[in-house]
């Protein structure tokens, strides 16, 4: 029999702290109790962390290469000085015919092969044009078009150093100057990858932790057969969704603080924005992951399912539609235009100005507002599908 109760107990009306706290305190010691859980809810953010912000990355150093230099002379090691000189390049390997380079190759010992010709000294002195060869394993897209912009790069610098030492031998006065390019890298001078990670992450342990905890509660209530006891108590609806929640929030914000401090402590992650605005955006968009999850308990009744379906909506939406891996620009626009309702795209926006570019609401208003729309939305459906549930 469906249980009923008067519509007066399911108003959104004043909420006594008396019970609120109970819930809240029940709550907090069946998760005290459930130690694998409150365990898991710790060791995973370090775990995240730790395998993103060493195994992610999108930057190449000590790129193995193979030389196939058939000119020999100082011109052509003035050249590879250059490449092994930079801490992208390593040159592992030289060899002396075409098959060796390309074994080295096919085998993957190298990333990268370069070929100098034999004329390349004659016609470097005769000022003449002069081409090298570079072959990159293109088996990785991504890593073989990092190095073939490192290989440019290099070419440039030799190409402007040629044309500074003619400039010199014929105007020692210097009044004849090339010109020269200066690029800056702002927010992210090295432009290190983790910088951009690291922030990132703290979005996806946040969906995480809110997936595998919230999602169960409501769940496990009616399968263990304790929802009868609860709903037969004074308990009004806002004060059991909202104590349900508190000590997950809880774990959450201790669960971003151990976030923020391994990203600067460890990886060395600037904070150049406000720590007080962080963990309020924070604070505000684990509210909304939180009810999407104690949404789904409620809904499904069934903590596998529920537990696996919060996973799936949160965890993957994540991580391939927010920003956090791939650039949004670069997608086709129809996912672009899925990517306008995931909340983290937005709370990624927020991380990384924080973090790296040191903005505030002055500039991030519109993010803020958003979130705070999806908490709300949240808040909202979580409490009216329990409303529901309870009259049904």
């Amino acid at each position: 029999m469906p249980i009923q109760k008067p519509k007066a107990k399911y108003a959104l009306n004043r909420i006594s702290p008396r019970r609120l706290s109970a819930v809240a305190r029940k709550e907090f010691i069946h998760l005290i109790r459930d130690w694998r859980s409150l365990a898991l809810s710790i060791a995973i953010p370090v775990l995240l962390i730790a395998l993103f912000g060493y195994a992610l990355t999108m930057d190449l150093s000590d790129v193995p290469t193979t030389v196939w230099d058939q000119s020999r002379t100082a011109e052509s090691r003035e050249l590879l000085s250059l490449f092994d000189g930079s801490p992208y390049f390593s040159l592992a390997w030289r060899v002396d015919n075409f098959r060796a380079l390309q074994a080295c190759l096919d085998d993957g010992r190298a990333l990268v092969a370069l070929v100098i010709p034999s004329d390349f000294a004659d016609r470097i002195r005769g000022r003449r044009p002069v081409a090298i060869q570079a072959i990159v394993d293109g088996a990785d897209a991504n890593n073989g078009r990092l190095a073939l912009g490192y290989v440019t790069a290099i070419g440039q610098i030799y190409n402007r150093t040629l044309v500074a030492q003619r400039l010199t031998g014929r105007n020692r006065a210097g009044t004849l100057v090339p010109l020269a390019l200066e690029p800056r890298a702002w927010y992210n001078p090295d432009l290190q990858s983790r910088n951009v990670i690291i922030p990132g992450i703290i979005a996806l342990v946040m969906v995480v932790i809110a997936a595998m905890l919230t999602s169960v509660t409501i769940a496990r209530e009616w399968e263990t057969g304790t929802m009868e006891q609860l709903i037969s108590t004074p308990i009004r609806v806002p004060e059991l969704v909202i104590g349900k929640v508190i000590p997950y929030f809880v774990i959450g914000l201790t669960d971003v603080a151990i976030a923020v401090a391994i990203g600067r402590l460890v990886f060395g992650v600037p904070l150049r924005g406000s720590p007080g605005l962080l963990f309020a955006m924070a604070s505000v968009f684990l509210t909304g992951a939180l009810f999407l999850g104690l949404l789904l308990s409620i809904v499904l009744k069934t903590q596998v399912l529920a537990n696996q379906l919060a996973l799936f909506s949160n965890y993957l939406p994540t991580l391939l539609l927010s920003g956090f891996v791939f650039g949004i620009h670069n997608m086709p626009l129809p996912i672009q235009a899925i990517t306008f309702i995931i909340p983290a795209r937005y709370f990624i926006v927020m991380l990384r100005g924080i973090f790296l570019k040191g903005i505030g609401l002055e500039i991030l208003w519109l993010n803020a507002l958003l979130l705070c729309l999806y908490a709300l939305a949240m808040v909202i459906l979580a409490h009216k599908k329990m409303t529901l549930k309870l009259k049904g």
